[in-house]
């Protein structure tokens, strides 16, 4: 199992990604929507993933 501090790096590698995506999508609305559409789909996949690492380091940090 990774370590709480890979967890944690892990993490906000996915909200870096997060907010690029979607900084990517708002651009790409009006002239391409289909890609934008992509993007958002993409961003949502890692938003649920980086719930799920969240309440892994959460249950982590209790457990210390």
């Amino acid at each position: 199992m990774p370590s709480l501090a890979q967890m944690t790096g892990s993490l906000h590698i996915h909200q870096f990604y997060i907010c690029k995506l979607k900084a990517k999508q708002e651009q790409l609305f009006d002239s391409d929507p289909e890609s934008a559409m992509l993007l958002d789909n993409v961003a949502a996949v890692l938003s649920e993933h980086a719930e799920v690492l969240a309440g892994d380091i959460a249950d982590m940090e209790c457990d210390d």
